[in-house]
């Protein structure tokens, strides 16, 4: 690949920031090329521009970096926008968009994207998105936006009606898809099922053990998936080594599985008859009947809520280990297995 203008903006990001920088660094494609960062937070700023040089250096990648507190500074000539943003503080509103609907009698399991709050939450980052958009169109024009905010949707909508931007909106969620079905399929495929793996919800003791199972699938799976983003539907399950058809099998071996694995996936899989792909926690914020106060449908599903306070925490932890990582006081020779969720793709 020619070397090209890569802008991340949201690079400050704990998790996002962090996966995307080492993969894309790390990709002998891009060798040469430059590489824009950008967040508002200076101090996350700082911390993950350092770890670019490191990585820079160690890496023999030979970029060309930049750090920006403001898009507006970074955007001219790049070919290729990465953003990933939200509005902070993210725990506080996120809170706040599960709080306020239950005032009025709405419980929303999970208030991301779907329902009310994700409505509310929909209009928080639309702004700040648009602002970027409308600077890319005067700086950057022929530029490609490769979006990671969420909701997804929502800001992929707006972007394509009142932009020209090129748009293509990602997402990772696609990984529980390839989870559950590595877990179905487990001893058909020879997938090695770590203890741990009780369900696809995004809890700190339940992420390993899923990725480990998922990273096996995709090696040996192809799902072809279709929907909104965290409302998909997988289409066909094939085989990557021979194209087998797996869905019947598949279909078989979720039947036989714990019915306690994933409830709200396999009611809404016996009732339609394509499998849902995001796992119980996503797939039911488009669902309004599972927020009914009468039949708490939450309870008899198992749906948990967001652990605000527990990933605010995380997010700490992540910033503090990134600032380790750029000063040398802790390896990165992990970082080569980093996944850039498809922004490298």
């Amino acid at each position: 690949m020619i070397p090209t203008k890569i802008v991340v903006i949201g690079a400050g990001s704990a998790i996002f920031g962090l996966n995307t920088l080492a993969a894309l660094m790390g990709s002998q494609r891009l060798r040469g090329s430059e590489l824009a960062l950008v967040d508002r937070n200076e101090e996350a700023l700082a911390s993950v521009g350092r770890l670019a040089e490191r990585l820079n250096r160690e890496w023999d990648a030979h970029m060309r970096l930049s750090t920006h507190n403001h898009h507006a500074d970074a955007l001219d000539g790049a070919e290729f926008v990465v953003l990933c943003i939200e509005v902070t503080p993210r725990e506080e509103l996120w809170r706040s968009d599960y709080e306020i609907p239950l005032k009025y009698g709405v419980r929303q399991p999970y208030a991301e994207n779907g329902g009310p709050g994700g409505f509310a939450h929909a209009v928080r980052n639309i702004g700040p998105v648009m602002k970027i958009v409308h600077d890319m169109e005067r700086a950057c024009p022929q530029a490609w936006l490769i979006n990671f905010t969420n909701p997804m949707v929502r800001i992929c909508d707006a972007i394509a009606r009142y932009s020209s931007i090129k748009v293509v909106g990602l997402c990772h969620q696609i990984y529980a898809g390839y989870a559950m079905v590595g877990l179905a399929l487990a001893d058909d495929l020879g997938i090695e099922v770590p203890e741990g793996f009780t369900n696809t919800h995004a809890s700190p003791s339940t992420i390993p053990p899923r990725h480990q199972v998922a990273r096996q699938a995709v090696e040996l799976v192809d799902i072809k998936a279709a929907g909104l983003n965290h409302f998909t539907w997988m289409l066909d399950l094939r085989d990557r080594r021979t194209g087998e058809d797996l869905y019947p099998l598949f279909a078989r071996r979720w039947a036989e599985l714990d019915p306690n694995f994933e409830p709200l996936t396999r009611r809404v899989y016996e009732v339609f008859g394509l499998f849902p792909v995001p796992g119980d926690e996503h797939l039911c914020e488009y669902l309004p009947w599972v927020s009914d106060p009468l039949t708490k449908p939450w309870e008899k599903y198992d749906l948990s809520l967001y652990e605000w306070d527990l990933w605010g925490q995380l997010r700490e932890f992540g910033h503090n280990e990134i600032a380790k990582m750029a000063d040398g006081k802790m390896t990165i020779e992990h970082l080569r297995d980093a996944e850039s969720e498809g922004a490298l793709e």
